[in-house]
């Protein structure tokens, strides 16, 4: 029997790192794979309004730059993460995976606008739309 992943959203803020830090931990304690998902979209980048033309393989590989970077960061060197960039929306694409999944594990703010909000738009999307239990790591309040 095939143990269900354990998935996390990343996008190179220091959420998604600290979300993948709690997740490779939890994936490690219950025997399961662990994936980080990082995903890029059109209208994401350059709003509803782009009409021109892009090159594909640059924008996957600069997403997987920031993937690879924040695994290393987060977990070190030979992490044993499966780390997937996907064309789409973040919430579409990690709702899509959580059929599949264990666990959905996300930072609760990314690079958002609302710097004020508890839970980002991914977060909060998650929490309502997903097919598996998510983890939603509070963003971390910095100290003065």
């Amino acid at each position: 029997m095939d143990v269900k992943p354990v998935i996390v959203g990343v996008d190179g803020s220091k959420d998604s790192g600290r979300a993948l830090k709690w997740a490779a931990d939890y994936a490690q304690h219950v025997g399961a794979p662990l994936q980080a998902v990082i995903t890029w979209d059109v209208s994401t980048l350059y709003g509803d309004t782009f009409s021109g033309t892009w090159d594909s393989t640059a924008v996957e590989q600069k997403h997987r730059e920031v993937a690879d970077k924040i695994v290393g960061e987060a977990l070190g060197d030979g992490a044993q993460v499966d780390v997937r960039v996907e064309k789409g929306n973040a919430s579409e694409v990690l709702v899509r995976d959580s059929d599949e999944a264990q666990l959905i594990v996300v930072g609760s703010r990314g690079f958002g606008g609302f710097k004020g909000m508890l839970l980002g738009s991914v977060s909060q999307h998650l929490v309502t739309h997903a097919r598996c239990p998510v983890t939603v790591l509070q963003h971390e309040k910095v100290k003065k």
